[in-house]
C-alpha cells in the first residue's frame, strides 16, 4: 500500500495505486460474546418518545428525528428529554448506583447549543470477550472454547450531517474489532515472536493453525519484523475499514446519514491502543510529562492527515483544500479528512463524491502500561472537539490536578467528577445571549463528550 500523503502537493505528484485488498466483512452476531464476569451488552437508551412494549408492530421511526444516548447513562424518558434540551444543556453522567464503568472510568456529556437538532456525539464502554478461532485442515474454522481473552474498550464518535453514523459505529465497531482478533488469540497468547506470513497452501490462507505457519526466510526479508503489537494494530485498522463498508451497504435501508469521526481506546494484554480517525485537518495527540519522564496526563484529540487518492484531471476543477485552521475544508465541502461514513456526500454544487478523498483508516498509537508505575492521578482524557475547540492541554492538566486533589485517591467517584468539570469548563455558563467562559470568551456551542480513564487507579489490569 502506498504511503499516505500529507499534503495536496503530494497528492498531485503521487503515482497512485490500488488500495490494499479488503478483508471479508464478518457476519456480526447480535450481542457481544462474553464470559459471566464480563459486562453484558444491554439495549441503548431508547429514542425519546418511543412507545412502551406491546404486541403491536413497532412503528418505523425516522432516525433523523430520533434521539438515543449511551446505555450506561441509564436515562429515563424524562432524562432523555433533559439531555436533549439545548437551552438548559444539563451535564449527563452515569448515575450513582454503585455500579461503575470499567476501571471506574469517568464520563460526562452535554448537548450542543442549537448547532444540530440532537446530540450527534455517541459513546461506548465495553468489556469484550474474544474466543479464539482454530482451524483444522480441510474443515471450516471453529471457535475454541475457554481459551479466549478480554479487551477493554472505550469509544467516542463525533457525528456530522446527522447522528446515524455515530450511533451505528458506537453499537458495532467493537464487534468488528472482536471478529478481527479471533484469528489472533492463540498467536497473541504465545510469547514467542509471531510468524511473518502464512503458508500459500490452498485452503490455508488466513488460517491461524500453527501447522500452516512458515518462517521468515521463506516469504519475507529477515530485516522485517512482525510483532504482537503490529498484529493488533492491523486488526483495529481492518475493523475500521469493515465498519465503513457496512455503513456503505446499509446506508439506505437503515438511513445511516452523515458520517462520524472515531476515537477508540483498547486495553489488551498490558498495552493501550489509541485509534483515531479524525476529526479535522489539524490537531494532535497530546501527552503531559512529569519529572522523571513518567506519563502523568494523557489526552487524545486528533491526528493530522490527508487521505490518499490518485488525482485525475477531472478532480482538478476544485481546490483540494480551501481555507485555513478551523475553516479549512476538503473540496470546499467538509472539514474532516478521516472518519467513517459520508458515502452520500457530494462536493458542493457538484456530483463529484467526497468519499475518495477521505480515509477510514485510523492512526494508532500504542502505550505500554507495563513499562511504568502509575498512581491514581494518572489518567487518559478522551474528548470530542467540543472540548478541545475551547480548552488547551495545559488547561485540561490544571483541571485534572485541581479536581483529583480534592478527592481521596481511593474514591472512585473522582473520575466522574473530573469528566463533569471538564465538560462544564468547556461549556461555560449562559450569559450575554450565549455560553461564556469565566474569561468572557465564548464557550463551546458543540456537543461535548469526555471519558476519563484512570491508568493507575482502582481495578486490576491483568
Amino acid at each position: 500500500m502506498l504511503s499516505r500523503v500529507r499534503s495536496a502537493v503530494a497528492h498531485l505528484v503521487s503515482s497512485g495505486g490500488a488500495p490494499p485488498p479488503r478483508p471479508k466483512s464478518p457476519d456480526l452476531p447480535n450481542a457481544t460474546s462474553a464470559p459471566p464476569a464480563a459486562l453484558p451488552e444491554t439495549p441503548r437508551s431508547p429514542p425519546s418518545g418511543a412507545g412502551s412494549g406491546s404486541g403491536a408492530p413497532a412503528k418505523t421511526v425516522d432516525p433523523r428525528a430520533s434521539f438515543s444516548r449511551p446505555t450506561f447513562l441509564q436515562l429515563s424518558p424524562g432524562g432523555l428529554r433533559r439531555a436533549n434540551d439545548h437551552a438548559g444543556r444539563a451535564v449527563q453522567s452515569p448515575p450513582d448506583t454503585g455500579r461503575h464503568l470499567p476501571w471506574s472510568t469517568g464520563y460526562a456529556e452535554v448537548i450542543n447549543a442549537g448547532k444540530s437538532r440532537h446530540n450527534e456525539d455517541q459513546a461506548c464502554c465495553e468489556v469484550v470477550y474474544v474466543e479464539g478461532r482454530r482451524s483444522v485442515t480441510g474443515a471450516p474454522k471453529e471457535l475454541s472454547r475457554g481459551q479466549g481473552l478480554c479487551f477493554y474498550y472505550w469509544g467516542l464518535f463525533d457525528g456530522h450531517a446527522g447522528g446515524g453514523a455515530a450511533e451505528m459505529a458506537s453499537r458495532l465497531l467493537h464487534r468488528h474489532i472482536r471478529e478481527q482478533l479471533k484469528d489472533l488469540v492463540e498467536i497473541l497468547q504465545d510469547p514467542s515472536p509471531p510468524p511473518l506470513c502464512l503458508s500459500s497452501t490452498p485452503g490455508a490462507s488466513g488460517s491461524s493453525d500453527p501447522s500452516h505457519l512458515v518462517g521468515p526466510q521463506s516469504c519475507w526479508s529477515s530485516q522485517k519484523e512482525v510483532t504482537h503489537e503490529s498484529l493488533v494494530v492491523g486488526a483495529i485498522e481492518n475493523a475500521f475499514q469493515l465498519m465503513d463498508e457496512q455503513m456503505a451497504r446499509e446506508r439506505r435501508g437503515h438511513q445511516v446519514e452523515g458520517g462520524c469521526c472515531a476515537l477508540v481506546v483498547i486495553y489488551l494484554l498490558g498495552k493501550v491502543y489509541v485509534a483515531n480517525a479524525g476529526p479535522s485537518l489539524s490537531g494532535m495527540v497530546k501527552s503531559f510529562q512529569c519529572p522523571g519522564s513518567l506519563p502523568r496526563r494523557l489526552s487524545a484529540n486528533a491526528f493530522s492527515c490527508l487521505a490518499y487518492k490518485k488525482i485525475e484531471l477531472e478532480d482538478l476543477r476544485f481546490p483540494l483544500v480551501c481555507g485555513e485552521g478551523k475553516k479549512a475544508r476538503v473540496m470546499a465541502t467538509i472539514g474532516v479528512t478521516r472518519g467513517l461514513g459520508d458515502h452520500n456526500l457530494k462536493v458542493c454544487s457538484s456530483t463529484l463524491p467526497i468519499k475518495p478523498f477521505l480515509s477510514c483508516f485510523p492512526e494508532v498509537q500504542v502505550y505500554d502500561l507495563t513499562q511504568y508505575e502509575h498512581c491514581p492521578d494518572d489518567v487518559l482524557v478522551l474528548g470530542t472537539d467540543g472540548l478541545w475547540d475551547v480548552t488547551s492541554d495545559r488547561e485540561v492538566a490544571a483541571t485534572v490536578d485541581r479536581v483529583l486533589s480534592a478527592y481521596e485517591p481511593n474514591d472512585s467517584s473522582r473520575y466522574k467528577a473530573l469528566a463533569q468539570a471538564l465538560v462544564l469548563g468547556a461549556r461555560g455558563a449562559p450569559r450575554d445571549r450565549g455560553w461564556r467562559l469565566p474569561n468572557n470568551k465564548l464557550g463551546s456551542g458543540d456537543d461535548i463528550s469526555v471519558f476519563v480513564i484512570p491508568l493507575g487507579g482502582p481495578g486490576s489490569y491483568s
